[in-house]
């Protein structure tokens, strides 16, 4: 009897050698005890929860410490992504709030420095989930990669009268952005548990997650929870206006309350009790776009008077965007339709404008698509870049990505530079090796990225041994990174068109320009 009892256990153990052979030992967080999973080299954690479901009466309020658990929980899946229109890998949920890491460290005290990602999706989509994301390569260079969630759309970013009064700061409409302090706030007082180092924490996103950069950057509720920040296609420096466009998203809370009265409205409710109830893949869309609002809270005020003052975080920063950003955001059809658009938006600046990003006779070329490019991106990061250098002890890295195929002039592709998003698979090193597009350059533009990037984590400079010098950048030193074939430095590209456009901006500041826009 002993010997058959004994014989069964041995087998069991046995069996399960191959399973806990996969397993590292579980981690202790402030919430509880954490199971993950050894993957490619990395110890790797899934759905961390960071911080309380925002469902119920958490529903449009600032997020809640998460619960304590006993025992062991297991962090070896994504958790859903936030409530949003699009799809999502993971699928969705109002319970959103986790996040995810990948650690080379063998040992708590390691103190790796730490990479935290913020994703995009134009604050209405998003997932820490996509493939494109996964952190195991980025990681592999010698960071603790950790993405975090947060809320968007309408469970994210809106703002109302009866939220802001229900408030004890007076605000509403900023969810997104408080899920993201909340995260690094938890990264800040965990991540050394996973063998990272608390005090060189690197912000970075793309789209939404590179202007959430730049509005972390001028947070007071952000201070000291990074050490650096990279942006991608981001920067919010437009003034506000009431009537939104890329580049001028940013309302005022009163405006952003106006609009939140609407949306409830729309619901058929007439509280936000009764819009709390509402199931949250039953609410109805929301206009146009959700976004951050100035709420003189989060976010202070307009951000480029903020760092005119020198009243924002100083870390280093590394910003750029792509070549063709406008060639994704509907570009107009017709040089008629393009021109009207261009009067409309800029009123007496839009000849000069005209001159700058020039129309063809009978189509709409890559010239006139970069004012949008410029207007939503360009401008911002290069304003973000010279402000930085200039009211800030901290350094500033700019860059240009413009890798992509020289398409021949019978393609349908001829004259069209690298679109919003492409420069996402470069950093994280996830090309597709089965596109036959994909070049040896490709990868070695992948690779330096990758170094660039890690390497500002480590020292708050990208410069390194194994890749080319890159320069500060400054107003007497405008060096910006080219990522075209291979990282070489040039000028800051169209230079003249954006003094151009940086006029129309001074004007939207003055009081003749803020009542024009209205």
């Amino acid at each position: 009897m002993k010997i058959s009892i004994l014989c069964s256990a041995m087998l069991v153990m046995l069996a399960c050698a191959p399973v806990c052979a996969q397993q590292p030992a579980p981690v202790k967080v402030e919430a509880g005890v954490i199971q993950g999973t050894w993957e490619d080299g990395l110890t790797v954690y899934r759905g961390i929860p960071f911080a309380a479901p925002p469902v119920g009466d958490l529903r449009w309020r600032p997020p809640q410490p998460a619960a304590k658990w006993d025992g062991v929980r297991q962090a070896t899946k994504f958790a859903s992504g936030p409530i949003q229109a699009w799809g999502s890998p993971a699928g969705k949920s109002e319970d959103c709030l986790y996040l995810n890491i990948w650690t080379p460290a063998r040992s708590a005290t390691d103190r790796i420095p730490v990479l935290v990602w913020i994703y995009g999706g134009g604050f209405n989509g998003g997932s820490t989930a996509e493939p494109v994301y996964s952190g195991e390569k980025l990681a592999g260079k010698g960071v603790v990669l950790v993405s975090i969630a947060y809320r968007v759309g309408q469970l994210g970013f809106m703002a109302h009268p009866e939220l802001s009064n229900e408030s004890p700061d007076h605000v509403s409409g900023n969810y997104g952005l408080l899920d993201m302090i909340a995260g690094l706030q938890w990264v800040q007082k965990n991540i050394a548990a996973f063998g990272g180092d608390p005090e060189k924490v690197t912000i970075f996103g793309e789209s939404a997650g590179g202007i959430s950069v730049s509005m972390l950057c001028v947070s007071p509720l952000a201070k000291g929870l990074f050490h650096g920040a990279i942006s991608q296609s981001g920067g919010s420096f437009g003034p506000m206006r009431r009537t939104t466009y890329p580049g001028e998203n940013m309302k005022r809370l009163s405006d952003a309350e106006r609009a939140g009265r609407v949306y409830a409205d729309s619901a058929g409710v007439s509280s936000i009790a009764q819009l709390r109830k509402i199931a949250a893949d039953k609410l109805p869309a929301i206009r146009g776009l959700a976004w951050p609002v100035v709420d003189g809270y989060v976010i202070p005020d307009d951000q480029y008077r903020l760092y005119e003052a020198g009243t924002f975080n100083d870390t280093p920063i590394l910003v750029g965007y792509n070549s063709d950003e406008g060639a994704s955001f509907m570009p107009p059809k017709t040089p008629g339709e393009y021109i009207a658009g261009v009067e409309t938006r800029y009123g007496p600046f839009a000849e000069g404008l005209l001159k700058a990003y020039p129309v063809a006779p009978n189509a709409v070329p890559k010239t006139a698509r970069d004012l949008a490019r410029d207007a939503a991106f360009g401008w911002h990061t290069w304003s973000w870049a010279r402000l930085q250098s200039a009211r800030g002890k901290s350094k500033a890295y700019f860059y240009y990505f413009d890798q992509h195929p020289d398409y021949p002039a019978d393609s349908p592709k001829a004259g069209y530079g690298s679109p919003h998003g492409q420069d996402v698979a470069y950093v994280f090193r996830h090309l597709d090796p089965s596109n036959p597009q994909t070049t040896k350059t490709d990868h070695e533009i992948s690779e330096a990225m990758a170094t660039y990037w890690t390497n500002f984590a480590r020292y708050g400079d990208p410069n390194g041994a194994t890749v080319p010098e890159w320069p500060a950048f400054s107003e007497a030193n405008p060096v910006v990174m080219h990522f075209r074939q291979t990282p070489h430095t040039g000028p800051v590209p169209s230079a003249g068109s954006l003094k151009i456009l940086d006029a129309y901006f001074r004007w939207r500041r003055t009081s003749e320009g803020e009542a024009w826009a209205r």
